[in-house]
């Protein structure tokens, strides 16, 4: 099965992530834009496992979060992959829970290693994938938009908790991928 780990983001975000997305999509790119209910962000993609790599990421997962105490994330701003200028990955960034984030991403890509999970390529970033870009059909009226809103970006009201971390399945399909949450895994109350 194809599967990664992530942590969900509440209802008010993915709706406010959709809103950006409405936004950026009056530049008419070639975009192919992630559902606004599978907007999630990623702690570490795990490709395809099988059911006994399947067992041991779920107890990680338990051990990573009995060690780590829920925390506030905030967005932050807008950006892209590699850069503005030239966009090919739309994202979110957080600033607040950054930290803890990227410290639970280590653990993870540290642990499932040992699995013969091969580690990512590039360091982990906090952030949310909202697009991906296909062509250069209007790229630079995108980059435009995608300026725009970096340069007014609010922060009011971008806050949200985060108290699990959640095993998806990915299937993939001609319309797009299909997310299921095996397992919700609380962070450690304290």
């Amino acid at each position: 099965m194809r599967a990664f780990i992530a942590i969900e983001l509440p209802k008010e975000i993915k709706d406010y992530l959709s809103r950006i997305q409405v936004q950026l999509k009056t530049a008419g790119a070639d975009v192919k834009w992630v559902e606004p209910k599978n907007i999630h962000l990623t702690l570490k993609f795990l490709g395809e496992i099988d059911d006994k790599k399947k067992d041991g990421v779920i107890k990680i997962i338990e051990d990573i979060a009995k060690s780590n105490n829920p925390f506030s994330a905030r967005i932050c701003c807008v950006g892209a992959f590699p850069k503005i200028s030239f966009p090919r990955v739309l994202w979110v960034g957080i600033q607040e829970g950054d930290k803890e984030t990227k410290e639970i991403a280590r653990e993870l890509e540290e642990k499932v290693n040992k699995l013969s999970i091969p580690r990512e390529d590039r360091p982990f970033s906090s952030h949310i994938t909202i697009g991906r870009i296909k062509s250069t059909l209007n790229r630079e009226k995108l980059v435009r938009e995608l300026e725009t809103i970096a340069a007014n970006f609010s922060k009011e009201g971008l806050i949200f908790s985060v108290t699990k971390i959640t095993f998806f399945k990915s299937t993939l399909t001609p319309g797009g991928p299909i997310y299921e949450a095996l397992k919700e895994v609380e962070l450690k109350i304290t």
